[in-house]
């Protein structure tokens, strides 16, 4: 398989899950701003929606969505407990902080990475819609060490990526000390450190 990705992008999410399920892969960087591979080819050619990650299965398919790419990964590691079986609400309870991760904090944060986007949205992004998104996940790491409980999840990598972003864009956890304690505990764990 080939991990097509970019630093600092939330395809390092499906790097982290790709360490902690034990699954090699071939990663392949993509450079953004153009959409090229190391090669000079079109990464549009890999995918035509141009975003990272893609992972390319062996039998040529290729998977986008890193929320999706993820669930692939730990469902080929069903050991790792990334995540929980099929039928098990502990399952539901990982998509669904997945999900939230992605629709609410991952797409929340994404206008602070554009270039073009006003500096009056900037501003409202950084001090009314992060900020609430932030006590949402607060709140949940005060009665649980990850966010679907006590067990490292795919909603941990990716929450645990994007709210990295945080660093680059200067914005202050402070008053937020649980996802301050989250981010330590995340930060100090071996997948993490290799996939990083």
């Amino acid at each position: 398989m080939k991990l097509y990705h970019a630093p600092g992008a939330c395809s390092n999410a499906s790097r982290i899950v790709l360490e902690e399920a034990g699954i090699a892969v071939e990663p392949v960087e993509v450079n953004l701003r153009d959409k090229t591979l190391p090669d000079g080819t079109s990464f549009l050619n890999i995918t035509p929606k141009g975003q990272v990650p893609a992972l390319v299965l062996d039998d040529g398919q290729v998977l986008t969505e890193g929320a999706v790419i993820m669930q692939y990964i730990a469902d080929q590691a069903p050991a790792s407990g990334l995540l929980p079986a099929p039928g098990n609400m502990a399952r539901y309870r990982v998509l669904e902080w997945t999900n939230y991760i992605a629709t609410e904090l991952h797409k929340t944060f994404s206008p602070l990475n554009r270039p073009n986007t006003p500096p009056e949205f900037r501003e409202i992004t950084r001090t009314a819609l992060l900020p609430r998104v932030f006590g949402v996940l607060n709140d949940r790491l005060a009665v649980s060490e990850y966010l679907a409980g006590d067990t490292f999840s795919i909603a941990d990598a990716y929450a645990f990526v994007v709210l990295g972003w945080t660093k680059r864009q200067d914005i202050d956890l402070s008053a937020w000390p649980n996802i301050q304690t989250y981010l330590t505990r995340v930060e100090d764990r071996p997948s993490v450190k290799a996939a990083l």
